[in-house]
């Protein structure tokens, strides 16, 4: 009988423990930078009329742990819009500009 530690199988599942207490955190915008050996993304939330976004978590990564993020994500989203649709992203400005600027007042109209 060997007393080494049960290592888990290549491709297999990797077992997560989520605290009772740990508490989710809202982000609807990231900055990502990265160095020569670190991707780094700060979440962050933005509120309307707010000119500035709080930075709320840091996740910093090897680059090859954000290209399996990004694999990982892509399987994702094409499994969400399987179920529920294509997300359509707005063209032209920035979506940052799309959701939270108010829009132009239109000239022509009577109010």
């Amino acid at each position: 009988m060997s007393s080494k530690p049960k290592q888990p199988e290549a491709g297999g599942r990797m077992r997560v423990h989520l605290p009772s207490n740990l508490e989710p955190t809202y982000a609807n915008f990231a900055v990502i930078t990265h160095s020569r050996s670190e991707i780094v993304i700060d979440f962050a939330q933005v509120m309307p009329q707010v000119s500035q976004a709080r930075v709320k978590n840091r996740v910093v990564m090897t680059a090859f742990n954000a290209k399996l993020l990004l694999r990982a994500l892509k399987e994702h989203m094409a499994r969400f819009e399987a179920q529920f649709g294509e997300v359509v992203l707005p063209e032209g400005t920035t979506l940052a500009a799309q959701l939270f600027q108010p829009p132009p007042s239109d000239p022509t109209s009577d109010g």
